[in-house]
């Protein structure tokens, strides 16, 4: 699928995006492992979300679509998960195979795991090898560190305190969710904090996690509660329009409704360092806390990132580096190694596509240096099978001059199906259609 993207005159109005992926993950999961049922709104119907309630249902748990968003997980407790019959499909999706390998660690059967190509590119040893340390037995390609796999669980785990090489909130949750099945206190200790969306949603359905510092511990002994769970808005969907707000003349949009949890909001500090009028307001706490983004037309500057702030956006970083090719000045990505492992090799692809627009990018074993302020040109640019990618394209297609096609594009609806048709609400006439 190919979308062809044309420059607007300006970006106006208030939008919704959808729920937040990584939340909907792990409200299906915790659900499905609570006693009693648990009711999410706001979940993200995209088909990664979607591949892990299928691997659930496979697991003997029912869920019921009760309306847009809404589903009621009865959840079957810590031991009511069967074995499946089939092999469980992940599609697209790394949360779900690495969250789901952290569950199957606990389980006394055995189960199969694969995905699609990309998937099954992806490094798994991160996950699998603590694992194999807590009891669990996993066979399989690149001697278990690539799909498929095949675990077979161990009930009760053992306890474990694991330092992970890389700052990654997939393999701390694997480990946190195996915790729970496991004869003692289990912990993780990070090089720099990840995301920590698990540790809340523990906590919301009653487990005892304890956080501090750069490390968590999750106390053996209990049970799960089942709960009902407000999504709050993707802040990684948002932030394709708040980088396009910022780049097309004659921008203000407003988003309601969108996670700002801080393990999060690295893409708000680094936007604001570059002197982009971006803003919260009407912020609500909760379990996960959530405000109102605004953003508008905006003269950027070049600025460093690296260190602790990459697990903040490290799934922004495609649309960021969309916003330094047109900023002044030099924008530095550091310590961001983790890009060669998603979807697709990010730094490498960044690299490749922006430079077919005039962006000047050189790409580092870690990261990119772009030279922003060159003139970016229409041009036939591809994403991969990336959906980062592809979105981040498609904005930078709305800043270029002339006509810009975008190749590749049905790898959207792994995470945004309504990203097309929300940008296009934003302009008096469509500036990103599908090719007929």
């Amino acid at each position: 699928m190919r979308v062809i993207v044309k420059p607007c005159r300006g970006l106006a109005g208030t939008i919704q995006v959808p729920g937040d992926k990584s939340v909907s993950h792990r409200a299906g999961l915790l659900g499905a492992l609570a006693a009693g049922p648990t009711e999410i709104r706001g979940f993200l119907e995209s088909e990664d979300c979607l591949n892990t309630l299928g691997a659930l249902g496979a697991l003997g748990v029912e869920v019921t679509r009760k309306g847009p968003g809404e589903y009621r997980v009865e959840g079957a407790g810590l031991q009511g998960l069967q074995e499946p019959d089939d092999v469980l499909d992940c599609g697209n999706s790394g949360t779900t195979a690495r969250l789901l390998l952290g569950i199957l660690a606990g389980q006394p059967f055995w189960s199969v795991l694969t995905g699609d190509g990309s998937l099954r590119r992806r490094p798994m040893g991160r996950v699998t090898q603590p694992l194999a340390q807590m009891g669990a037995t996993v066979v399989g390609r690149s001697d278990g560190g690539r799909l498929p796999l095949a675990i077979r669980g161990a009930r009760p785990l053992k306890a474990l305190s694991y330092r992970s090489p890389v700052p990654s909130a997939q393999v701390k949750s694997a480990i946190l969710l195996a915790g729970l099945f496991a004869d003692g206190e289990v912990s993780v200790e990070e090089p720099a904090p990840s995301r920590d969306h698990t540790e809340r949603m523990l906590r919301g359905f009653g487990a005892r996690v304890a956080a501090e510092g750069r490390s968590v511990t999750l106390a053996s002994g209990g049970e799960l509660r089942g709960h009902a769970i407000q999504v709050p808005g993707d802040i990684s969907a948002a932030a394709f329009f708040l980088v396009a707000a910022a780049l097309v003349p004659g921008s203000a949009v407003t988003i309601p409704g969108v996670g700002v949890n801080p393990t999060r909001t690295g893409l708000l500090d680094v936007l604001g360092e570059m002197g982009a009028d971006v803003r919260v307001t009407d912020r609500r706490e909760g379990e996960e806390p959530s405000g109102t983004l605004t953003a508008g037309t905006s003269r950027l500057r070049g600025t460093r990132v690296g260190g602790a702030l990459i697990p903040r956006l490290i799934d922004e970083l495609p649309v960021l580096a969309v916003a330094a090719a047109a900023a002044e000045g030099v924008t530095e990505v550091a310590d961001a190694a983790e890009l060669r492992v998603k979807e697709s090799d990010r730094i490498a692809t960044l690299a490749a596509e922006l430079a077919k627009l005039g962006a000047r990018v050189e790409e580092r074993p870690d990261g990119f240096l772009i030279r922003g302020g060159a003139r970016l040109r229409g041009a036939v640019v591809r994403s991969w099978g990336d959906h980062r990618m592809a979105m981040a394209l498609i904005v930078a297609g709305l800043a270029a001059e002339g006509r810009t096609v975008v190749e590749d594009t049905q790898c959207i609806a792994t995470s945004y199906p309504e990203f097309l048709a929300t940008l296009n609400s934003l302009t008096s006439e469509p500036c990103a259609v599908v090719e007929p």
